[in-house]
């Protein structure tokens, strides 16, 4: 388990730098957009295309680290009032829920990717693929980092169970 959940920090590693990298994209085309339409009085045709695809991109690259780091909408309140044990299962139910969804946005983005691939994206001569592609590619980032925090519950619970035991 320890080098899965090394695999796991490098992969969201690299989740959370591009997701920084594409936000930077979206709000620096963002501005330049404004400055464009309301400084010069002639918009960019391809700058809004392009922060629309980056905070695409974005978001989903970032909710991979969202979930590493716990802040994804939870049951703690739930899970805090029951017993631990019963909590790291409710916890684990909620997370293979997850696992089910990404697992289906996954399969169902990179369908829908390879269906788009004649398209083109507004203003540009680039395949709109490249937008789309942000559902498969997220939803494997974020399925590691599912299984990695439900390794790591349980690893957690088990601790807990032990630390309990040494003190009986």
């Amino acid at each position: 388990m320890r080098h899965f959940l090394r695999l796991e920090d490098f992969t969201t590693g690299i989740a959370q730098r591009l997701s920084i990298a594409f936000l930077i994209i979206a709000a620096s085309l963002a501005l330049y957009q404004v400055i464009t339409r309301f400084a010069f009085g002639a918009p960019s045709t391809w700058s809004e295309v392009i922060t629309r695809t980056a905070m695409i991109w974005s978001v989903f690259l970032g909710v991979a680290v969202a979930f590493k780091h716990g802040a994804m909408i939870s049951v703690d309140v739930i899970q805090n009032a029951l017993p631990p044990r019963l909590g790291i299962g409710i916890y684990l139910l909620a997370s293979a829920g997850s696992l089910i969804f990404f697992s289906v946005l996954l399969w169902q983005g990179y369908l829908m990717t390879m269906r788009v691939i004649p398209q083109s994206l507004a203003a540009l001569d680039i395949s709109i693929a490249w937008a789309y592609a942000a559902l498969p590619v997220g939803s494997g980032f974020i399925l590691v980092a599912v299984a990695a925090s439900m390794v790591r519950a349980v690893q957690g619970d088990w601790l807990i169970a032990r630390n309990a035991e040494d003190l009986e």
